[in-house]
């Protein structure tokens, strides 16, 4: 793997890879008048897209140092996120500890890697100022989930406040949720509305629009619901807020790359994906970039357009590291968050 955007290069060879912080470079997604006709004209063929989907596991595998240097990559790419109601201000400094040295010194050492840092580390509202003081000066941005997260059912003036009050604690991504009656009852402008005023709440704060299409009832609608949250200014489109009984899956992440590819070609804007939700083994982790790679090509293999939405995620890809490099796997409590 060869990439040379955001965070650095990635070659085939980890001896020489060179990972840096994210840096944003895409311009941000202005936004375009409500195109309904567009909207109600797109489809999903669902036995061909989950065939397609099927084929995935199975037709791309690296091994070796490739195998590695696309893990590493990977690493690059995570939300690390701590979403319990649990959660205290050692957790998320540990959270945070973790984002900034995410795989074990000597590990790294071995591969000859220095400088990897996850991609953001992503908490909710109460827990977004102590992640900002425990990552000051790393330049790992902190995402806060926001607009009465996960269900998104609070009043509408208190969602649109919540934006505010995490931008203002230091929040630099907002992830919110939709109404999902919008997309059920197929009442477009109406979720268009609501977006645009989620993105103009948010500032400079760059916005994922979480559709939770494990309740959207169809990839039909997951691909109308992208759309119209493109449409509306989002800088991001995410699968699910982790909490649905079904969340990430290849049939909906293939929907929507498509639909980020379609925007692409029609407005020239770059649009960012987040599959969250369920994504815990590294070989997932390997499957969903080589989908991103083909469908949408290298430029979206770079934080600034692709994250994944997790926690347990990182364990697994630093045991599959720390194998690369002893030929043994570890416990997995070797490799803890905190």
């Amino acid at each position: 793997m060869n990439t040379d955007h955001g965070r650095g290069e990635v070659q085939t060879d980890t001896q020489n890879i060179k990972t840096h912080l994210p840096l944003v470079t895409e311009l941000r997604n202005p936004g375009m008048a409500l195109d309904l006709d567009w909207v109600r004209a797109a489809q999903a063929n669902t036995s061909a897209i989950e065939r397609r989907a099927a084929t995935l596991p199975g037709r791309r595998s690296v091994k070796k140092e490739y195998q590695a240097a696309w893990l590493l990559k990977a690493i690059t790419c995570i939300d690390l996120t701590t979403l319990a109601g649990d959660d205290t201000v050692g957790r998320v400094q540990r959270l945070c500890a973790k984002a900034r040295q995410p795989v074990r010194h000597d590990i790294l050492e071995a591969l000859g890697v220095d400088g990897i840092t996850t991609g953001a580390v992503c908490v909710y509202h109460e827990m977004v100022a102590p992640a900002v003081a425990a990552l000051e000066g790393t330049g790992i941005p902190v995402a806060a989930v926001s607009t009465g997260f996960p269900a998104g059912l609070s009043p509408f003036h208190l969602r649109v406040a919540e934006i505010g009050e995490s931008v203002n604690a230091g929040a630099h991504e907002i992830d919110i949720v939709i109404s999902r009656r919008h997309v059920l009852t197929g009442n477009w402008q109406a979720l268009y509305d609501e977006m645009r005023a989620f993105r103009a709440a948010c500032g400079e704060a760059h916005v994922k629009a979480i559709l939770a299409t494990g309740e959207l009832g169809s990839l039909r609608n997951v691909a109308r619901a992208s759309l119209v949250c493109m449409m509306a200014g989002a800088d991001f489109i995410k699968t699910s807020t982790g909490k649905e009984s079904v969340n990430a899956t290849l049939p909906v992440s293939l929907v929507m790359i498509r639909a980020i590819r379609e925007y692409h070609e029609r407005t020239g804007v770059r649009i960012g994906y987040k599959p969250a939700g369920g994504i815990s083994k590294a070989k997932d982790a390997l499957v969903y970039l080589s989908l991103i790679k083909e469908e949408l090509g290298n430029r979206w293999l770079q934080p600034d357009l692709f994250r994944f939405g997790a926690s347990s995620l990182l364990g697994d890809i630093e045991r599959q590291l720390e194998h690369h490099v002893t030929g043994a796997y570890s416990a997995s409590y070797r490799h803890s968050m905190g």
